[in-house]
């Protein structure tokens, strides 16, 4: 069966099972939707028992896409099989604190547990939620206690998990609602080898109790070589860092996509200064740093209002205009809007790491050092191209932000690819209530208060899944979650409803207090909205 998923997914779905020869089947389906090269398709994804084909829903390619899924999943054969790791781990005390849960679930011992737990030869049924996170399988029915209700804030990396029928280790620390019995030492990611993670879909995993482990020592990263064309970060800010459009084509291997939160910001500000669309922009929070320019540039402010100002004047958004070396850029007040991007002429000119400069900071991955920008850092600038820069009419600026106001706004949704997995009621609810955005949020996704969305009895034992770009969650406390940039890109909380591509620059600009509403709409009424967008910047 094959299935949409908000207006940028198509979902195949397998039997609904934790199985070995399922697994095989979407793997094998997986990679030759891969080797095709189809246009419009973005990102390949095989889980336990689905392949989600993330697409560009401007590409008009939707339907070709699904014949091209059914075609595959008709005739494929299974990959061949993996290779065997053994995987050290300690188990128990400060290392594995729900041992003693997961052992009062079972009615045995912690010492029972380890053993059942050990003494199984696991596949890995898939990569996702972190960069490199194996989920493993299937656990030994007696010790498969289900998720936490409420996930925890941060896991440390190396944890040895179990979640129902799958086990798992998280790469780094993180967020993660998965009961926790041990620790290993072992690195699972590393964006500079090739393939950059440890286990791939098909392998086998065995793990062996020991008593200690090495400590990890934290991955040192080393500045990017800079010229005379550098911004000095005098002031930080709020969780100020480098992103570009994303980092497309590895989510089978749990990374992330990342990127600008508002995309048509960030697409217009480099337009403003001749820049690709793709080139990096610097993103400010809430709380803008003050950066030092260094050299003679163009510069320009888009998205929300935070009150800019340079050599003492203020910065009018969406327009471009020309610094000196030596002039400040400030920000003060938050008068509208969450997010802002800053675009110099050349672009910022940190590496590309997978093919993308933007930052994900959970895993110390891209933009500066893998990490939001801090005072003192110098930020390279590519070839000042200021002649290259635009003027754009200000009513097609006031067209494209419609809607982003300071005190809230409405989304618009389509059904998710878990929405029957939570109650009927469910996506009723989500558009009839008024949420707001809680202080626990942040690029992986918001928090939202205002009311519970009730999921099916069983949804707390669902099969980890993709998941989709703005896609809400439903936890098993009932609170949704609407997810965003930094999205794990798997997860195991059902997704009731989508917001469509058009609106997810609304949602960006989002800020913790602020209210949200959601509205159903249809697929045709999305692509127009999205169509609508792109012509007011192809207008530019």
């Amino acid at each position: 069966m094959i299935l949409e998923a908000g207006d940028s997914a198509l979902v195949l779905e397998l039997e609904p099972r934790i199985d070995v020869a399922i697994n095989a089947h979407a793997i094998a389906v997986a990679d030759r939707m891969v080797a095709r090269c189809l246009p419009g398709v973005r990102d390949v994804v095989p889980t336990f028992r689905s392949v989600v084909v993330h697409l560009d829903p401007l590409a008009g390619q939707a339907a070709l896409i699904a014949a091209a899924l059914a075609e595959e999943s008709a005739s494929v054969a299974a990959p061949p099989r993996g290779r065997v790791i053994e995987v050290p781990v300690v188990y128990g005390g400060a290392d594995g604190p729900d041992l003693g849960a997961v052992a009062t679930f079972a009615g045995t011992t912690a010492a029972e547990v380890v053993r059942r737990h050990a003494s199984v030869a696991y596949r890995v049924f898939m990569l996702g939620f972190a960069p490199g996170f194996p989920y493993l399988g299937p656990v030994e029915e007696s010790i498969a206690a289900p998720r936490l209700t409420v996930p925890r804030l941060k896991v440390p990396a190396g944890s040895v998990g179990i979640a129902g029928r799958q086990t798992g280790i998280y790469p780094a620390d993180g967020p993660g609602g998965w009961r926790v019995i041990g620790r290993t030492d072992i690195e699972l990611f590393d964006d500079t080898r090739e393939p950059p993670t440890l286990m791939q879909a098909g392998d086998t995993v065995r793990f062996v109790p020991v008593s200690s482990i090495e400590p990890r020592l934290p991955r040192v990263r080393v500045a990017p070589n800079v010229g005379s064309r550098t911004v000095t970060v005098l002031q930080a800010g709020w969780q100020t860092s480098v992103q570009d459009l994303g980092r497309w084509g590895w989510q089978r291997f749990g990374v992330p996509v990342a990127g600008a939160m508002d995309g048509l910001a960030h697409r217009l500000a480099n337009r403003f200064v001749g820049n690709d669309d793709d080139a990096a922009t610097l993103e400010v929070t809430i709380v803008g740093p003050e950066l030092r320019f260094d050299a003679d540039t163009t510069v320009v402010v888009c998205g929300a209002d935070l009150s800019a100002s340079v050599a003492g004047g203020e910065v009018v958004l969406n327009q471009p205009r020309r610094v000196r070396a030596g002039d400040v850029l400030r920000f003060g007040t938050r008068r509208r809007g969450a997010r802002a991007y800053v675009a110099c002429a050349g672009g910022v000119a940190v590496p590309r790491i997978m093919g993308s400069r933007s930052t994900y900071a959970a895993s110390g991955m891209g933009g500066y050092m893998g990490r939001p920008l801090r005072a003192g850092d110098r930020i390279p600038l590519g070839d000042d191209r200021a002649s290259a820069s635009v003027a754009i009419p200000p009513a097609t600026i006031e067209n494209a932000m419609t809607g982003r106001g300071i005190e809230g706004v409405r989304l618009r949704v389509l059904p998710g690819p878990q929405a029957q997995v939570c109650a009927p009621d469910a996506l009723g609810r989500l558009v009839g209530t008024r949420f707001t955005v809680s202080s626990e949020s942040n690029r992986m996704g918001y928090r939202l208060n205002g009311g519970a969305l009730s999921p099916l009895e069983d949804a707390a034992d669902m099969i980890s899944d993709a998941t989709v770009s703005g896609g809400v969650q439903v936890s098993g406390s009932g609170a949704p979650i609407l997810l965003m940039c930094d999205r794990q890109t798997t997860g195991g909380y059902p997704q009731v409803a989508a917001v469509v591509t058009a609106d997810l620059p609304l949602a960006a600009q989002l800020a913790p207090g602020d209210r949200v509403e959601f509205c159903l709409c249809t697929q045709r009424e999305a692509h127009a909205a999205l169509v609508a967008q792109e012509a007011i910047l192809e207008a530019t």
